[in-house]
């Protein structure tokens, strides 16, 4: 499938459905694509000969020059056609405007179809179909059938819906926002939105990417785009729906509780996204984004000569989930020091009303200084004694020296318009009100820690501590676990049933790890007295049937029964209860298990099977009111400690477990581990299609599972695709190979991971400038925390670098990397390798390019690629050694490709 450059970066365009119609469509789009920079423009249309001036064309056949881009705005029944016109044609890409398939219903559904038989047949790119088109104002390029014409700018601003993306555009227009782009995407048969973050992501124009998403179609790609591009460029989007659900026929707690919009957020914050809630914040935040000041907390310091905004600035941001930074005596004698003897001696730091300029600059000043605030916001309501030019270059003057950013609210309208100017000509945002420039501040910060998120990349396996042989040793007990695991879905589905009973849930939670009770299945009530007789009272029944999800909810679960005489009542109680709320209903027998007193608290664990994003798991208040008290949170597998613990931090439940009104506190660590060992389970069995853990019971801090669910995907089959049921691929564990360089030292090859920094760093600040020119084109001498995690910090369904590691004096050291860089079209890719100079002509190199060969091969790829400076002998070398072939670029450039598929 060819790359996007096709249809957002056409040569040459041609539009079917070119008229000269006043007021159409089709000479709305004509008109605005003639006024393209440097482009071919072809109308096409049967019934015109010329159009606008311009020789109008029967069919696309009939252009004789080399067309990139084709629009069509016909009536949807003649599209299919069209299409296959354009395929046989050779043109790359298309922008579908007309409407009428699969929106309307079945007729246009097949419509659809046909569009996209055509599109894979001949490996064309499709915008829409049903869509406005796009524009691209930085290259003059406008395919749309919009009226407005944007002005360039460095926003890019993608939108699903044609109606409101319009609206939208009109509004930021009328705002002064400059953009990059404006897509449409309409029913996404093709083109979505990983795609075009993919394209802007590369795109130098593109300093932002806005969202207005309703739908995100391919989660796995999305999530892949935006973590790979959400560190250099901020991704906002705003989302409709937020009190949808679609978790009505959900058979388990977790699936009730989990609906759509909490897993969009979830997805969200994962992926580096910032989400907000309204339009204006969507381009208040690209702004401020933009300049990447973020804080690194919520704590803001507010500087005012206006009492009253101060207050409403600190309303906004205790109730936005900010907070007032509690200000140093160091700065509070500063403050004292310039500030007349009245003034608000706290934060807001009201600087009273015969405030000057340079009095707001070293308010600000000492605030920026003190290491307890985070961010500050000036506000500014005209005064005479302040002029607010000269305040405005005060901000300026002072944001210059500060990593922490600095927010203003000048308010004021005429009387502030020329600081205003001056204000966005420095890139210092300014905000109409105080709550805006508040709800703003929150926003960053939130996308900071969003960001974060992006440096946890869990493992594929347990057991990252151990050593490599010990690791074969664990892989392959965990192997056997699993097809025992897999063993019992199988008899399960073979069964006809999809519920799995409490008993071989719980197999499943102890293969993992997750403690738990042991329930023993009876058939009778003297089986029951004798299994209680051998565990001690007192002990818990719960009724055992294929039909019965919710036992509590059918009276199938007793507790604490202390004797024989109350077992027999209680059991044969259940049973009467059963059959009358559940009569049709297979009763498979009652288990018994011994009772865990003085509960502390109850926790629900939790996974279910979303249809965009895959498997999820939930974490929060359990016990039979978890639907009713709906305290949870919920993250995307797999997971590691950190993330287990952000899971936890989410929820209200996270405090109380620390221990309230007496109650020991909960071994957090350990359910750390447990929430860590549960992802794995998830991670492993793309069958389950929901699972609970309710309740997970902490006592005198110890935990254990008391009851458990398993609900099995009846529609799930198997794949080829690795992880089909996961959007973020873990760490890839099983490439992690010891090897010995020629000269017989021992060394690991391993896939990279974001701890690795100070190791790249290393690696790299210890190269000779030959090594760094060699590979980086350039011997540059400053290794910033930024690039590191560009390498480090990686999406392994689109990027693998593989290290080579030694112990040097019991230190561990990176001494070779080899790049795999996949392109947006994921059917090729580009490869760098690097070895450090003490290592080079010892095998280091070749073993680790033969190792991403290797991992190219696995991925489908057609080819690899790499461009080596003439004068880099050995590494040319290598590349003839191993099969490559190379032709000049350019002068002092070779490339050096390898074929690992015939096309």
């Amino acid at each position: 499938m060819g790359n996007l450059n096709n249809v957002f970066n056409p040569g040459s365009v041609a539009l079917i459905g070119a008229s000269d119609r006043e007021g159409s469509v089709g000479r709305i789009i004509f008109t605005n694509l003639l006024q393209a920079k440097d482009r071919k423009i072809f109308p096409v249309n049967p019934k015109k000969k010329v159009i606008l001036g311009r020789k109008c064309f029967e069919n696309i056949a009939d252009i004789s020059e080399p067309v990139d881009l084709a629009v069509i705005a016909t009536p949807a029944k003649e599209v299919p056609e069209l299409v296959e016109d354009c395929g046989r044609a050779g043109i790359g890409g298309l922008v579908i405007i007309s409407a009428g398939f699969k929106e309307i219903g079945e007729e246009g559904r097949l419509l659809e179809e046909r569009i996209t038989a055509s599109r894979k047949k001949y490996g064309m790119r499709i915008l829409g179909p049903n869509c406005l088109g796009f524009v691209r104002p930085n290259e003059g390029l406008n395919a749309t059938f919009l009226k407005t014409n944007p002005p360039p700018g460095h926003i890019a601003f993608i939108s699903q819906s044609g109606a409101l993306g319009s609206a939208i555009l009109d509004w930021a227009v009328n705002e002064h926002v400059g953009f990059s782009m404006f897509a449409s995407l309409g029913a996404m048969s093709d083109v979505d939105f990983g795609d075009l973050i993919d394209f802007l992501g590369e795109d130098p124009d593109t300093r932002s990417i806005l969202l207005y998403m309703e739908g995100v179609g391919n989660a796995k790609k999305f999530m892949s785009a935006a973590r790979a591009f959400a560190m250099r460029k901020p991704i906002i989007v705003i989302k409709p729906g937020r009190f949808t659900e679609s978790a009505q026929a959900a058979r388990s707690h977790t699936g009730a509780m989990a609906g759509d919009d909490a897993i969009y957020e979830a997805a969200f914050k994962r992926a580096g996204v910032l989400r907000v809630k309204e339009i204006a914040d969507l381009f208040d935040c690209a702004e401020i984004l933009d300049s990447r000041k973020l804080p690194k907390g919520p704590r803001l310091a507010i500087v005012t000569a206006a009492g009253g905004p101060g207050v409403m600035a600190t309303d906004a941001l205790i109730e936005l989930g900010g907070e007032l930074a509690r200000l140093s005596d160091e700065s509070m004698e500063r403050l004292n020091s310039i500030l007349p003897p009245f003034w608000s001696k706290g934060n807001p730091i009201d600087l009273l009303g015969d405030a000057d300029a340079s009095r707001y600059a070293q308010a600000a000043q000492i605030c920026l200084n003190d290491s307890g605030v985070d961010g500050v916001l000036v506000i500014y309501v005209p005064m005479d004694t302040a002029v607010p030019d000269e305040v405005a270059q005060a901000v300026i003057d002072t944001a210059k020296g500060s990593w922490k950013p600095i927010l203003t609210a000048f308010m004021g309208a005429d009387k502030v318009r020329s600081a205003l100017e001056k204000l966005a000509r420095n890139n210092i945002p300014n905000y109409e009100t105080p709550e805006q420039a508040v709800r703003a501040y929150v926003n960053m910060y939130q996308d900071e820690i969003n960001l974060e998120l992006l440096y946890e990349t869990p493992e594929e396996l347990p057991g990252r501590e151990t050593s490599q042989g010990d690791l074969k040793d664990l892989i392959v007990g965990v192997m056997k676990e699993k097809e025992r695991l897999k063993g019992l879905i199988s008899k399960a589905l073979g069964e006809g049933r999809t519920l799995l009973n409490e008993d071989e849930s719980k197999e499943f939670l102890a293969a993992y790890g997750i403690p738990t009770t042991v329930p023993s299945l009876t058939s009778s009530v003297e089986e029951a007295v004798t299994v209680a007789g051998q565990i001690g009272y007192p002990v818990v029944i719960k009724i055992v049937s294929p039909d019965i999800s919710h036992k509590t909810d059918v009276g199938g679960v007793v507790a604490g029964i202390n004797s024989d005489e109350q077992l027999r009542h209680a059991y044969e109680g259940m049973l009467k209860r059963v059959r009358d709320h559940a009569p049709k209903a297979l009763i498979e027998g009652v288990t018994v298990q011994k009772m865990i007193e003085d509960i502390d608290y109850e926790l629900i664990l939790g996974s279910k099977k979303d249809k965009d994003f895959g498997s999820v798991i939930l974490f929060g208040m359990g016990g039979v009111t978890a639907e009713l008290i709906r305290d949870f949170s919920i993250g995307l597998p797999p997971l590691n400690r950190t993330l287990a613990k952000r899971l936890m931090e989410a929820t209200k439940a996270y405090k109380l477990i620390q221990g309230w009104r007496g109650k020991p506190p909960a071994n957090l660590g350990e359910l750390e581990t447990i929430l860590v060992y549960f992802s794995y389970l998830i991670v492993d069995f793309p069958e389950i299609a929901e699972i609970d853990i309710n309740p997970l019971a902490i006592t005198g801090g110890v935990l254990c599972a008391l009851d458990a669910r398993i609900i099995l995907d009846k529609d799930y089959r198997q794949s080829d695709a690795p992880y089909p049921h996961l959007v973020i691929t873990p760490y890839p564990a099983s490439l992690v190979t010891p090897l010995k360089s020629a000269d017989g030292a021992e060394m690991v090859l391993r896939p990279i991971r974001p701890e690795d920094e100070p190791l790249e760093r290393e690696l790299l600040a210890t190269l000779s400038e030959e090594s760094r020119r060699t590979r980086f084109f350039s011997s540059f001498k400053n290794v910033t925390h930024e690039w590191l995690v560009l390498f480090c910090n990686i999406d392994y369904d689109r990027h693998i670098a593989m290290v080579a590691e030694i112990k040097e004096n019991g230190e561990r050291k990176i001494i070779g990397v080899a790049r795999l860089i996949l392109n947006p079209d994921f059917d090729s890719g580009e490869i760098a390798v690097l070895v450090h100079d003490r290592f080079q002509r010892k095998g280091v190199g070749e073993e680790l390019m033969k190792s991403v060969i290797e991992i190219g091969k696995s991925k489908g790829l057609s080819e690899i690629y790499g461009e080596v400076l003439m004068e880099n002998e050995k590494m040319l070398g290598l590349f003839r050694k191993l099969g490559f072939a190379t032709k000049r670029l350019s002068d002092g450039i070779m490339r050096s490709s390898l074929k690992l598929r015939q096309l």
